[in-house]
Order: C-alpha cells, then sequence, then structure tokens
C-alpha cells in the first residue's frame, strides 16, 4: 500500500530538502537554473542567493515497513507552476505545508488551497539558521488557523524532524481530527 502525501509552501522554503532529507531512493527533483524569465516574476526577497527552483515536482519513497510506503511529491513555490497543484493532490493523505517565519505570508496560498479541499494538512515551521524562533500559538494565530491543523517547528535538513513532521501529519490525517 502506497500513502501519498505532498509537500507543499512557498518559493525557496525547503520543499526540496525535505524531500531529499528523508527519502530512501535517489530523489527525483526537477531543479532548474533561475534565469531572465523569472526576473520581476519570482519573488527573491529572503532567498537572494537561491540559484535552482522546482519546475514541476520533486519525488522521494519512503519504506514504513513491508508493504506500506509513502511518497512524497513536492510542489513547486512559485504561482506560475501552481497549476500543477490539483494534479499532484490526487489521492494524497494529506499535505505538509512548510512554512519560513521570515516570509510567513508566502505560505497563505498554500493553507488555503489544502483548506478549501478539506485535504488534512500541517505546517511545519523550517527554523533557519538565524531565523527568530516564533511559539507555535503565536504562528497559529498569524496564519488565521482555527486550532485544527498542528503546527510542528522543524529543520528540514535533519531526518529526525522530517521524520516527525511526516508522523505528526500521517496520525493527524488518519485520526480524523480535520474539521475542513
Amino acid at each position: 500500500m502506497a500513502i501519498k502525501i505532498l509537500i507543499a509552501g512557498g518559493f525557496g522554503v525547503g520543499k526540496t530538502t525535505m524531500v531529499g532529507t528523508i527519502s530512501e531512493i535517489r530523489p527525483l527533483h526537477t531543479e532548474e537554473l533561475l534565469s531572465d524569465r523569472g526576473v520581476g516574476v519570482d519573488d527573491l526577497s529572503g532567498v537572494e542567493t537561491k540559484t535552482t527552483t522546482t519546475v514541476a515536482l520533486d519525488f522521494g519513497r519512503i519504506t514504513v515497513r513491508e508493504g506500506l510506503w509513502l511518497y512524497l511529491f513536492g510542489t513547486p513555490g512559485q504561482d506560475r507552476f501552481w497549476f500543477m497543484w490539483d494534479e499532484l493532490s490526487l489521492g494524497a493523505l494529506g499535505a505538509v505545508v512548510l512554512a519560513d517565519t521570515r516570509r510567513l505570508q508566502d505560505c497563505f496560498p498554500a493553507v488555503d488551497y489544502f483548506e478549501q479541499r478539506g485535504l488534512p494538512f500541517v505546517v511545519a515551521v523550517n527554523c533557519f539558521d538565524g531565523a527568530r524562533r516564533h511559539d507555535p500559538h503565536k504562528i497559529r494565530r498569524a496564519l488565521g488557523l482555527d486550532g485544527v491543523a498542528p503546527i510542528v517547528l522543524c529543520d528540514v535538513r535533519d531526518k529526525n524532524s522530517v521524520k516527525e513532521v511526516l508522523t505528526t501529519l500521517v496520525t493527524y490525517a488518519v485520526g480524523g481530527n480535520f474539521s475542513g
């Protein structure tokens, strides 16, 4: 049995890194160099050193036990690639909305997307080096969440941290605590 999970969020928040950190197979990445086409379209505020971007998806796999796998699909973060989200979300158990508190507004569209579709999600706050740490309750308030979706602080470079995020999502989605 395969369980599909989406990893979503804004541009440059760490989705590709998250999939790569936890995948037991060499992840499929559709990273391309940023080009002149993105100038004036992609907002590099806060990620000025970013040189690549996901143009389709990231894919990774985790074996939970014999006969049970998690398939991870990282979505592209820019608005111009959101047309793919509907296809990527088909059959998903739930989603991780990856957030960066330095640019929290960048995760609003992903939160809205999953709320509108009734797909369970957790908000995983990627604790970047040098970024201020915020209390999860303050993050919940800033995102306008009604207290249903879990908020998890994480480091997407750390396998155990990513494992905790995914465990929280699966437990939450299967537990039926999502009220839409």
